[in-house]
């Protein structure tokens, strides 16, 4: 099989650890570069910093995300978005601020969230330390449901932090009764984010494919969380990282290295090196 475009997650894929990225996977992002293959961010980060990864890496091509919702290379030009109403997102917000939780609306522009209220250090950090400010700026407000009376917002993506595992649930089951057209992922961390229907991974990966006139079989797909399940499953070579949970590596047709180790960068040395340049085959009609 040709692999025409190769997607790959952010956090715990290409970045390391310690959030940055490897010269040996700079490296290799270029090397599949030159062979013609299609490189792709598929993540369920804001658009802002997708762009400064795929600026590091040198790429300039369709970015698939806030969780799947908003494709684009440039942030004025989307290829693809789907949106949670303003309607349908000041509903949610009035149900989720009678509950113990911090709630983030994500904008593709910037962030606007309620206050901390009974947050612990963790949840302080992963809601403040997901983003740069001075890239995606990012507003705390008192009451986001009054904020949104005066200045209604038609998000990609909401986020919701809780602080007990028994609050999320009862929230979720509420959410789920009472709403049509969103879809709600939990995270391994508890974080909970709510989609519009159609705005997943999966649906933004798939959409991006079509454009692009490449099918998921002609696609490789490397990620190592849960919700990179369905994308390594449709792909045509879905890859684990070495640092991925068990159901993701059972799921895969190939297992790297972890992030630390470069697995991104091995992956792609091992696999694509065997591979001709897209042109060549194009010319060979392969």
């Amino acid at each position: 099989m040709i692999y025409r475009l190769l997607a790959i997650n952010i956090d715990g894929t290409l970045l390391k650890s310690n959030g940055r990225l490897a010269k040996e996977t700079k490296e290799a992002i270029e090397y599949v570069k030159n062979k013609g293959v299609y490189v792709t961010l598929v993540t369920g980060r804001n658009f802002a910093f997708a762009k400064k990864v795929a600026k590091s890496l040198k790429l300039d091509t369709f970015l698939v995300t806030h969780g799947g919702s908003f494709i684009a290379s440039k942030l004025e030009q989307p290829l693809h978005v789907k949106r949670l109403s303003e309607d349908k997102t000041f509903n949610l917000v009035q149900v989720l601020e009678n509950y113990d939780c911090t709630v983030r609306i994500l904008h593709e522009r910037y962030s606007i969230g309620n206050r901390l209220r009974g947050a612990n250090n963790l949840m302080a950090r992963a809601v403040l330390g997901s983003s740069d400010p001075l890239i995606y700026p990012m507003q705390f407000v008192e009451s986001l449901g009054d904020t949104l009376i005066d200045n209604p917002i038609a998000p990609p993506k909401i986020e919701v932090y809780f602080t007990e595992p028994e609050e999320r649930e009862r929230v979720l089951t509420t959410l789920k009764s009472a709403f049509e057209g969103i879809e709600i992922l939990v995270h391994a961390d508890g974080k909970v984010d709510i989609l519009p229907d159609g705005g997943t991974k999966m649906d933004g990966l798939l959409a991006l494919g079509e454009v692009l006139k490449i099918p998921p079989q002609e696609m490789v797909v490397i990620g190592d969380t849960l919700e990179d399940l369905p994308i390594i499953e449709v792909a045509g070579l879905g890859v684990a990282m070495g640092n991925a949970p068990k159901e993701v590596k059972l799921a895969a047709d190939w297992i790297t290295r972890t992030n630390d180790e470069n697995g991104v960068a091995y992956m792609i040395k091992e696999h694509f090196r065997k591979q001709q340049r897209i042109a060549f085959l194009n010319k060979m009609k392969i």
